[in-house]
Order: structure tokens, then sequence, then C-alpha cells
């Protein structure tokens, strides 16, 4: 199984890219990659713009890695209670591609962690509304909160409870 994680974060040292990145791990026999918001430099969706400039080649990128991946893994950051502005960005130039919806009808596992106690709850129930109508198939999401209390890089989640729950919905997911 091809997994590609994606952090919906434009921020060079992104939390949810780290979650996104250590959650595809946990799939046992699959190959793994990931995009990487913070490296693409796009410009703010308009209609002028596109018209003008046509689709970025980043753009068309990031859809040829969706349609390539059999699994998605989107960990998503929250500002002020909704997407990062980055990875909505990403999101309005993809879904201007003719006949395409933005994640292909693929499988998805929808994250969210933040520094705080809700570890980004607020952008989970809003991508969980809004994701399947831009063609994911949710298997399932998970809230890892206080990010810095519960996760360690090259370790992963430290937490034995967050870390129990989420390898059974990675398991789940695996079975189907």
């Amino acid at each position: 199984m091809k997994i590609l994680s994606i952090g919906g974060s434009n921020s060079t040292h992104s939390i949810n890219r780290q979650f996104a990145e250590f959650a595809a791990s946990l799939f046992t026999a699959s190959e793994t990659d990931s995009f990487n918001v913070s490296a693409i430099e796009i410009p703010i969706y308009s209609n002028e713009k596109a018209a003008e400039n046509g689709m970025p080649d980043e753009v068309i990128a990031f859809s040829k890695q969706i349609d390539s991946a059999d699994l998605l893994v989107v960990s998503l950051a929250e500002h002020n209670g909704s997407y990062n502005a980055g990875f909505k960005n990403l999101l309005d130039w993809t879904s201007r591609i003719p006949n395409r919806k933005i994640f292909g009808d693929k499988p998805l596992l929808l994250l969210s962690t933040s520094p705080g106690p809700r570890g980004g709850a607020s952008v989970l129930a809003h991508a969980n509304v809004t994701f399947p109508h831009l063609g994911a198939q949710l298997r399932g999401s998970f809230s890892l909160p206080e990010f810095y209390k519960n996760f360690q890089p090259g370790t992963g989640i430290v937490h034995p409870t967050l870390l129990a729950e989420l390898k059974a919905l990675v398991n789940g997911i695996s079975e189907n």
C-alpha cells in the first residue's frame, strides 16, 4: 500500500507534518511518501490569477501525488478554529483542476494536533464535515492534544493510551 502523508500547515517546523508522517509509519507493509506544504510557493488563489498564469506546477504535482497514493494521512494545523491559510490555498487551487475532486476519492485518515489541550478539535470537526465533499473517503479521525507533552521527535506518541487509540484506528483501516 502506498501512503501519502500531508501536514496541513505551511510552517517549516510543522508539528502536523511530524504527526502525519508518524501516523503513516504505523501502517505495516506500506511505502510512504509525504507532501510538504511549506516547500511550495503559490500565489493566493483568485480567478484572475488563474486566468493570467494558469495552474501552478506545484498544484499539479500535489494532485499527482494524491493520485498515486492508495491512502492519504492528513494532519491539520488549526488557525483561529479553521485551516492553515497555506494549506487552504493549496486546496483552493487544487479544486480548480478540471474534473477533479481534491482528494481523488481516496481513503483518508484525518488527524490534527496542537500544543493546546483540544489538539485542533475545531479544525478536525470542520474537516470531518467538508472533506467528504472534496473527495475524501474518511476512514477515521484522531486528535492529539498537547503535542509537546505527548509526542517526541524520533519516538512518536509517548502517552500510552493515546498511542493505543491511534494504533487501533490504524489497524482498523489496515484490515479494510
